[in-house]
């Protein structure tokens, strides 16, 4: 896990837009990765952010508050969701607890990601590639997901305070804020199709709704229960039949593309409303395993 070794690092433009969701700043960015089984990860550095969008953003529900600072230690994290290639090649691997399809997916293609997935075959997943690494791999926490898609900004969308579909995968029959109609593809699109955030990670608006490690609960807790503050997963209390989805989908309208918005779905659903439901791999500290694969393991 440490970042002390030195890895290669891919270059990227990151780019900016105007409340009408016109471009108006580029710049040129690079992060490290490391590739595992034909899937590249990204380094995350760690930081402290807010999370939950504040009462002004429009488009907030309840749930995505009260907003709370978090801090969050680095981690790796899949610079794009799982492909339908890099399914079928962990998928090979053997198994743990559950046979896994080999092709999960509605809308066909190497480079577009599995969408028909549900949270205890995404688990099985991580828990093949940790077998075959010695390391452990897991879905993220609900607060690494929106720590990485914020990528140190504080808008809506980690490009400011609107969407257009040049910039993501969604609706675009439907409008966010000042922002313009667009297409409405119909279907998930090849992962890297649209710009990264600061990270250089790709896709984490739109496209496919993604798995989080958390339970459910209704908001981030008042005077009687808090999430946490350490970036961990939310595995105690609330309804751990329901587990968290983030991002939006190629099916959705804008406002369900924000960092901050956030739903759920049962555990062995593949499918949300007809967004469908994919996910992406982190690489965590040791002192998650218990947390996260073990559990897995231990699940009836």
């Amino acid at each position: 896990m440490s970042s002390k070794r030195t890895y290669p690092r891919f270059s990227f433009e990151v780019v900016t837009v105007n409340p009408q969701g016109k471009i108006i700043d580029r710049r040129e960015a690079s992060a490290a990765y490391q590739t595992i089984r034909t899937l590249d990860m990204v380094l995350v550095p760690g930081g402290t952010f807010w999370m939950g969008s504040p009462n002004s953003e429009p488009a907030r529900d309840d749930r995505e508050g009260p907003q709370h600072q978090v801090t969050v230690a680095e981690f790796w994290m899949g610079k794009y969701p799982v492909t339908q290639a890099q399914w079928r090649s962990v998928a090979d691997l053997a198994k743990v607890k559950l046979d896994l399809d080999p092709d999960p997916s509605r809308f066909k293609g190497d480079s577009r990601p599995v969408e028909q997935v549900t949270w205890y075959e995404a688990m099985e997943f991580c828990a093949r590639l940790s077998d075959y690494r010695g390391l452990p791999y897991t879905l993220p926490s609900e607060a690494q997901w929106e720590y990485a898609c914020r990528a140190g900004t504080t808008t809506p969308f980690y490009f400011g305070d609107t969407i257009t579909t040049d910039l993501a995968n969604y609706d675009g029959n439907y409008t966010y804020g000042s922002g313009p109609k667009g297409t409405y593809r119909e279907a998930t699109t090849e992962v890297g199709s649209f710009p990264p955030n600061g990270f250089g990670l790709y896709d984490m608006h739109g496209n496919v709704w993604e798995w989080c490690l958390d339970h459910w609960h209704d908001n981030y807790g008042g005077w009687f229960r808090t999430a946490p503050t350490d970036g961990s997963a939310w595995v105690t209390g609330g309804d751990s039949n329901r587990r968290i989805l983030r991002g939006g989908s190629w099916s959705f309208n804008p406002w369900a593309c924000r960092c901050a918005c956030r739903s759920y779905d049962y555990p062995d659903y593949r499918y949300y409303g007809n967004g469908y439901v994919g996910f992406r791999v982190v690489s965590v500290p040791l002192n998650w395993l218990p947390a996260s694969i073990l559990g897995y393991r231990t699940l009836g």
